[in-house]
């Protein structure tokens, strides 16, 4: 058997009633993005036709190897895997952009902290746009969730990450991006 590995997915539909694709993000567990399909389906089944705009394995976060494991209960101030969706705006263009990021920390304010000191944060005009800025970290994050906190519950009851720090890990997991329907998956 393949080692399970974590996977995040950016699914994409546009539903009945809709004018435009809407999105969401995905996490599961499994070898490949094809042992997700039906976990897809079953996170988002309102989107009715939808596919994969990119995905990646998860394996490493700065500097840190993302295992998956049989479930436990984390050590205290061990760290976590956050999962934020930052959002912001650009002077004439009107879209709210979102930046999605992972972060390694032991809790979600220094989770925020490694979100400002993003590319992202410092240029999507923050300051001169009303916003739902988070008063007590001003920036705006749209969300911010522990990984494991929002995998599917079969995935939550079965798996947990664990975060090994790994001295000069530089390498980062390649992003899959383009237009990716799930037949795609089953070749």
């Amino acid at each position: 058997m393949q080692t399970p590995l974590l996977f995040m997915a950016l699914i994409g539909c546009k539903p009945p009633q809709r004018h435009t694709e809407q999105h969401d993000v995905f996490f599961g567990i499994g070898p490949d993005m094809k042992s997700l399909l039906p976990h897809i389906q079953a996170f988002w089944p309102e989107a009715g036709k939808w596919h994969v705009d990119g995905y990646r394995p998860v394996t490493v976060v700065d500097g840190y190897q993302v295992r998956v494991v049989p479930k436990r209960t984390a050590a205290p101030g061990a760290p976590r895997l956050f999962f934020l969706n930052l959002g912001g705006y650009k002077p004439g263009e009107f879209e709210e952009y979102h930046y999605k990021m992972l972060a390694v920390s032991t809790d979600a304010s220094g989770a925020i902290q490694q979100a400002k000191a993003t590319a992202f944060f410092k240029h999507t005009g923050l300051a001169t746009f009303s916003t739902h800025i988070d008063d007590k970290y001003g920036v705006d994050v749209d969300d911010i969730m522990q990984v494991e906190d929002i995998l599917p519950p079969a995935f939550r009851a079965a798996f947990s990450l664990e975060l090994v720090p790994a001295a000069g890990l530089t390498a980062q997991d390649e992003l899959q991006l383009g237009y990716f329907k799930p037949e795609h998956f089953q070749g």
